[in-house]
């Protein structure tokens, strides 16, 4: 199993990274790449999950060892692959989804792609009372975390407002989770929000 890498970060990609590790390149799947955009050209270590199967092999890389452990329990869940724990995983902090899973909270658990009403409530008899003692990031209640349906409205409409001013679906992407729970609806203080942390970037 690795681990974690520990290289030269060359590349960021849509989907994954490239990391140089004493001239080879490990290309590490992320489910958000861009969170790793600050350590490009320098020396970083990434989290990672060694995910083997028959045709395939590949590796999988997180923040921290939350994210990873997470994913693990996820991908443990029938009907869950990983390509489905990595959507969870771009969308959403680890402490507000235990904390969905611990308040039993389908209609939250259900709002990711690839996710119906039996896959929740798979993930919630098999892991309801079994994260809390292995995440270390605080757990927050579901019910201020989850976007509104005004929120998510704004937010879409923030996303072709920054399209129109000639950003693209990449750089969009890098400040699209930092946004995912604004309580500002309006769409207009959600672009300049997005603006400002695009100028960081």
């Amino acid at each position: 199993m690795i681990a974690y890498i520990r290289g030269v970060l060359t590349a960021v990609h849509d989907e994954a990274v490239i990391v140089d590790v004493h001239g080879v390149g490990y290309e590490i799947v992320c489910a958000n790449p861009f969170v790793f955009q600050h350590s490009l050209n320098n020396e970083i270590t990434i989290n990672t999950y060694h995910y083997v199967r028959e045709d395939i092999q590949m590796l999988y890389g997180f923040k921290n060892e939350d994210e990873k452990y997470l994913f693990t329990k996820l991908i443990s869940v029938s009907g869950i692959g990983p390509k489905g724990a990595l959507a969870v995983l771009g969308s959403i902090d680890v402490g507000g989804f235990v904390e969905a899973i611990e308040r039993e909270d389908d209609k939250f658990l259900t709002s990711f792609p690839g996710i119906g009403k039996k896959t929740a409530r798979q993930i919630i008899l098999d892991l309801k009372g079994k994260l809390h003692s292995f995440v270390t990031a605080p757990v927050h209640s579901t019910e201020m975390e989850q976007p509104s349906e005004a929120g998510s409205k704004g937010l879409e409409e923030a996303r072709e407002a920054l399209k129109s001013l000639g950003y693209t679906d990449r750089e969009i992407k890098t400040v699209i989770p930092k946004l995912q729970y604004e309580n500002d609806h309006n769409t207009d203080e959600i672009v300049r929000k997005a603006l400002a942390l695009l100028m960081k970037n």
